[in-house]
């Protein structure tokens, strides 16, 4: 048992009371995700909730009409996510006590929200008689004992069974009999650490999002054992505190973090590989999926350390391959490079706790390819579908002569007619001049015959995403195209060699992997096959520049570096819906508040489409053979049923047909 002999003292240094026992402070947070967008109304949590661990009392709050009767909340640890969540309590008119074995620590979660407040005051948020108000409801103490009257008692010790139990079996002894218990662990079983209290019935999970002051979600964890009438209690003071409370059953990461860390060992696991440099992976999905961060740089500030802390304990529980720790997690933590915090992770920074990102030895030079690329002056674009109409555009918008060749001449004037209503919409918006537009249209050629690319020095495919389609195509551009002439596949999870062998010149053909929108997606995956010549490669790159696209170079692999990193994330929400584990609207809003994702899962499932996803989803598990990347179920099915997302009104959702 972890003791002290320090006095209590409030903010202004006063000794308030005797000594006794606490818990060791986290020295870094639980969870440090990058902030999501705030929401625009409060939500109740869903009463979709899975029979076989919920009662529906537990997923339905009490009644809203009058304050919330936990009036008085302790706070055991004081780190950084115990300090954000004193914080968010405080200004919500709650009365505080902060408990930590450290008096330092506690001295610094003072002086943390008497700075919070000031900002807050300077900014015109708080008054400075709310901020004094707020400062005067925050104690301190190195005595559990403090939390003797507290209604509801909020543990954020560090992630271990053995802490946690001893702080849990101290308060039993302390804590008056309807106190509610919340742990704010993110990773470990709210059952087994219920199980070992003496009223297992007021345990219950709380989990907080760091920094706890701006995340909107709060994951509310029910064990077996709880009592709705808890659950109920603590979700109703969620959403006083002006949080989204999500109702969750208790399993290895609850629904956010099940969900994120799984995307993050992965992403390590894919750079320890080597398959592409940090940088790639961490600008192809902020750019190809919207992410606020990249998944490397998102372990630096959560810490690899804690990440690596975080998997290891949902992989003892889960026994999923997708949480075993990725070695270089191991190798990063036992070296020291813990991320930010160390000034070194997977990047290097200015300073240890620095944002600042520093170039080391890993950094990639600047400056022109070794190998010189082929002249590119005009652009042959294959197909009449949207992403061949969005990536004529591309290239006309960059000066390029285009030629847009399709099946008919019919098909072909279609897809310029859609470019030209594509411009029209960007000159109604100020984005483009009619000038400027109507130059652009003339620069497109519609043909009825790829013939037609005779001339062309770069030819790009953007055909149905079928092998076979795609291996006649490029049998046809061999014949078709001049020599010296690059060809390029837009396939997102097909072998690009295999249209490379459909070839003579199989050294020309390389992978373009733009992203719909074309014209607004920044991000292009340059796919190189074991095949293609250096000068291809570097065509393709300079060719980038021009039309004002981030490339990012991969292998030719199932899913390239967005697609293998971004299904089976969704491919794993889709297996907590058909586990009736949680309803898609609080893993949709899980993933917004709590990952600062633009879209939830099956809100962007719903937009690609379901028989898209399930064609990726079932290349990806031919190519890796691993069992936990088998498509779910439940999106066989509806993909059976024809529901496949907003093109057919039917999807996970039903929409309103136009």
């Amino acid at each position: 048992m972890y003791r002290s002999t320090t006095p209590v003292r409030d903010r202004a240094g006063r000794i308030q009371r005797s000594p006794g026992v606490c818990a060791r402070s986290p020295a870094t947070p639980a969870l440090l995700l990058a902030p999501g967008a705030p929401s625009r109304r409060t939500r109740r949590c869903s009463q979709s909730s899975p029979p076989h661990f919920w009662s529906p009392a537990m997923a339905t709050p009490l009644s809203h009409t009058s304050p919330s009767p936990l009036r008085t909340v302790a706070v055991v640890g004081l780190g950084t996510m115990g300090t954000g969540i004193t914080e968010v309590l405080t200004r919500a008119g709650r009365d505080v006590v902060g408990i930590d074995i450290s008096e330092a620590t506690a001295a610094k979660s003072v002086a943390a929200l008497e700075a919070s407040t000031a900002r807050a005051v300077v900014r015109g948020r708080l008054t400075e008689q709310e901020r004094e108000d707020v400062l005067a409801r925050f104690r301190t103490s190195t005595d559990l004992r403090e939390a003797a009257d507290a209604d509801l008692v909020i543990e954020v010790a560090p992630e271990s069974y053995e802490i946690k139990h001893q702080i849990f079996r101290a308060l039993d002894d302390i804590v008056r009999p309807e106190t509610i218990l919340a742990t704010g662990t993110n990773a470990l079983s709210v059952t087994r650490l219920a199980a070992d209290s003496a009223r297992p019935e007021r345990v219950l999970g709380l989990h907080f999002f760091n920094p706890a002051p701006a995340m909107k979600l709060v994951e509310v964890v029910s064990s077996v054992l709880t009592a709705p009438k808890a659950v109920a209690a603590v979700t109703d003071l969620a959403i006083e505190l002006g949080k989204e409370p999500v109702a969750v059953g208790d399993r290895p990461g609850f629904v956010a973090d099940g969900l994120l860390f799984g995307y993050l060992n992965q992403a390590a696991a894919m750079y320890e590989a080597k398959y592409a440099s940090r940088e790639d992976i961490d600008a192809a999905m902020r750019l190809g999926c919207g992410l606020p961060m990249g998944p490397l740089a998102l372990l630096d500030l959560i810490g690899i350390d804690t990440a690596r802390t975080v998997l290891e304990a949902m992989y003892a529980e889960s026994h999923d391959r997708l949480h075993a720790p990725a070695p270089v997690l191991g190798q990063l933590s036992e070296a020291g490079l813990t991320g930010r915090k160390a000034g070194r992770g997977f990047y290097s920074y200015e300073a240890p706790g620095s944002s600042t990102v520093v170039a080391d030895t890993l950094t990639p030079l600047a400056g022109p390819p070794e190998t010189p690329g082929r002249a590119v002056r005009s652009v042959g674009v294959a197909g009449s579908g949207t992403m061949a109409s969005g990536i004529a555009e591309v290239f006309a918008k960059a000066g390029y002569e285009v030629v847009l060749a399709a099946r008919s001449e019919e098909k072909a004037q279609v897809a310029k007619a859609r470019i030209g209503k594509s411009l029209a919409r960007s000159v109604d918006k100020g984005r483009l001049t009619a000038e400027a537009a109507a130059q652009t249209l003339d620069r497109i050629t519609a043909a009825g015959s790829y013939d037609a690319f005779a001339d062309v020095d770069l030819a790009v495919e953007a055909v149905a995403e079928d092998l076979e389609v795609k291996q006649q195509l490029f049998a046809a551009l061999d014949k078709v195209c001049k020599p010296g002439a690059v060809l390029a596949t837009t396939t997102s999870s097909l072998p690009v060699v295999a249209c490379a062998r459909a070839t003579s010149r199989p050294e020309d053909v390389i992978g373009m992997h733009f992203f719909n929108p074309a014209p607004a997606m920044k991000l292009v995956e340059v796919v190189r096959t074991v095949l293609t010549a250096d000068d291809v490669h570097s065509t393709v790159r300079e060719v980038c520049v021009k039309i004002k696209k981030h490339a990012v170079d991969c292998g030719d692999r199932a899913g390239f570096i967005v697609n293998a990193l971004l299904f089976p994330y969704l491919n794993n929400a889709i297996k907590m819906v058909q586990e009736h584990y949680a309803s898609l609207d609080d893993i949709d809003a899980a993933m917004k508040l709590g990952g600062g994702y633009p879209m939830g899962p099956f809100e962007l499932l719903d937009v690609v489409g379901l028989d898209v996803s399930l064609a990726i989803e079932k290349v990806l598990h031919r190519e890796f053979r691993d069992p936990g990347l088998a498509p779910a179920p439940l999106l066989e099915h509806l993909v059976a049923a024809g529901c496949l997302g907003r093109k057919t009104g039917r999807g996970f959702r039903e929409y309103a047909r136009r």
